[in-house]
């Protein structure tokens, strides 16, 4: 793999980086606004989006694949296996 140099990333994906931020932010609000807000605040799904963004800060890397267990289901060994066609 040959990753791009920093400048370069920044300069390909800092618009599409900003409009999901936004996004994100505007669907926050749109809870926040919500009629009963307060009766959601526990509610695991944002638990998991609090727990991703502390994530974002994190400078150590990895953090795709760091967002990317939150949001997965544990593995459960009695899962169905697929079977071929």
């Amino acid at each position: 793999m040959n990753p791009l140099p920093a400048n370069k990333a920044l300069d390909n994906f800092f618009f599409e980086a900003r409009s999901k931020l936004l996004d994100l932010a505007a669907f926050l609000d749109r809870i926040n606004r919500g009629r009963d807000a307060s009766a959601i605040s526990g509610d695991p799904r944002l638990e998991k989006i609090r727990r991703a963004l502390e994530v974002l800060h994190d400078q150590s890397g990895g953090r795709a694949e760091r967002i990317q267990q939150i949001f997965s289901l544990e593995y459960d060994p009695k899962w169905e296996k697929p079977a071929p066609k």
